[in-house]
C-alpha cells in the first residue's frame, strides 16, 4: 500500500513527532536527551529554522517547528540520522531506531499554533511526579517559557507565542500564557486543529515582530556565480577537487545551495562534480562554520543572496 503523501507547504510551521520502535527506549538517559537538544539547536541554526516549543519524553518527542521555507523532510532526515548516528554508536547497535517516518501536521491557524504549543508543554502530564506540575520538567520547554529554567541550548524563540498573545511584557506574558496552558490540558491530539481558543487580556500591547520565512529557491547557476565572483575563484573551479584553497569556496557554495537552494545532497553533487554524498555533507559542514565563525565576508554573501531570493 503506498505511503500517503506528506502534507508541506512553503511557508507552513509544523507539529513534528517522532517515536521510537515499541521495545526501544528512544532516550534511555539523561545524556541522550541532552545529545537530542544540542543537535537540534545546531540545525535549526544550520538551516534558519526556529523551534517554538519541544518536549522529549523516554520514547518520542514534540517539536513545534518552523522550518522557515526550508523543507521539513530535509530538516527532519538530518536531525533524526544523526540521532540514530548517535545513539547506535553509544549503545553499541545497528539499524532502525525510529517506528516509521516522523508524523508532522501543518498548523494552519493562530490557534491551531497555540493549542499546539499547550499540548506540547502539558504532555509531562500523566508522568505522576510531574502532573500539575507540567513547567518543571526539564526535558520541555514549557519551564522555559515561564522563567523556571534557562534555556541552555539557546534553542526556543517565544516572541511568535507573545505574538499570537498579543503581549510583550515577559510578566504579563508568563501569568497569561501559564493559565492559558493549564486551561487546555484536557485537549487532545485530534481536537486541535479545530479548538476555539479566546485569550484575553486587559495589557496594551505593542507590536512585536513576526516570523520571516527565507526564500529557498535560489538558482544554482546565481549561487555560484555570485559566490565565485565574490572570493575571486572561476566559476569552473568549483568541480576541481584536491586543492586545498578550494576548499572553503567549495564548502560555501555546497552550505548555500543546501540551504537557500533547497537541493538535497545528490542534487548540489551534480552542480559539484565527481563528490559523493558523504562529501557534500562535509562541505556544508564546513561552510555552516564558515558562516558562524565571525568572517562578515561570508555572513554578507549570505545576506545578499537572501535579500536577491527575495
Amino acid at each position: 500500500m503506498p505511503r500517503i503523501a506528506r502534507q508541506k507547504h512553503e511557508q507552513a510551521i509544523y507539529h513534528v513527532m517522532s517515536r521510537s520502535l515499541s521495545e526501544i527506549l528512544l532516550f534511555r538517559e539523561n545524556d541522550d536527551k541532552d545529545y537530542f537538544l544540542k543537535l537540534l539547536k545546531r540545525y535549526s541554526d544550520k538551516y534558519g529554522a526556529s523551534v517554538y516549543a519541544y518536549c522529549l519524553m523516554n520514547n518520542h518527542f514534540h517539536i513545534h517547528l518552523d522550518p522557515k521555507g526550508f523543507d521539513i523532510s530535509k530538516f527532519m532526515h538530518s536531525l533524526n540520522t544523526a540521532y540514530v548516528r548517535y545513539y547506535n554508536t553509544k549503545y553499541d547497535r545497528h539499524g532502525h531506531l525510529f517506528q516509521e517516518r516522523f508524523q508532522s501536521k501543518v498548523l494552519s491557524s493562530d490557534q491551531y499554533n497555540l493549542a499546539v504549543s499547550a499540548y506540547i508543554h502539558n504532555n509531562p502530564k500523566d508522568i505522576p511526579e510531574y502532573s500539575g506540575r507540567e513547567e518543571i520538567y526539564p526535558y520541555s520547554s514549557y519551564g522555559i517559557y515561564l522563567n523556571k529554567r534557562l534555556d541552555y541550548h539557546n534553542i526556543i524563540e517565544k516572541t511568535f507565542i507573545m505574538e499570537i498573545l498579543q503581549i510583550n511584557n515577559i510578566n504579563n506574558f508568563v501569568s497569561v500564557y501559564h493559565e492559558f496552558v493549564r486551561h487546555q490540558r484536557h485537549i487532545d491530539e485530534d481536537s486541535m486543529e479545530t479548538l476555539t481558543i479566546n485569550v484575553s487580556t486587559e495589557v496594551e500591547n505593542e507590536y512585536i515582530s513576526g516570523r520571516g520565512v527565507i526564500i529557498r529557491g535560489v538558482s544554482p547557476d546565481k549561487v555560484i556565480s555570485y559566490i565565485s565572483k565574490q572570493l575571486g575563484f572561476a566559476q569552473q573551479n568549483i568541480a576541481w577537487k584536491g586543492k586545498r584553497e578550494l576548499i572553503p569556496y567549495r564548502a560555501f557554495c555546497a552550505y548555500v545551495l543546501r540551504v537557500l537552494g533547497g537541493m538535497s545532497y545528490r542534487e548540489i553533487c551534480q552542480h559539484m562534480h565527481s563528490i559523493t554524498t558523504t562529501c557534500c555533507s562535509r562541505l556544508c559542514d564546513i561552510g555552516f562554520e564558515l558562516l558562524n565563525r565571525g568572517d562578515n565576508v561570508y555572513s554578507e554573501m549570505f545576506d545578499e543572496l537572501i535579500s536577491q531570493a527575495a
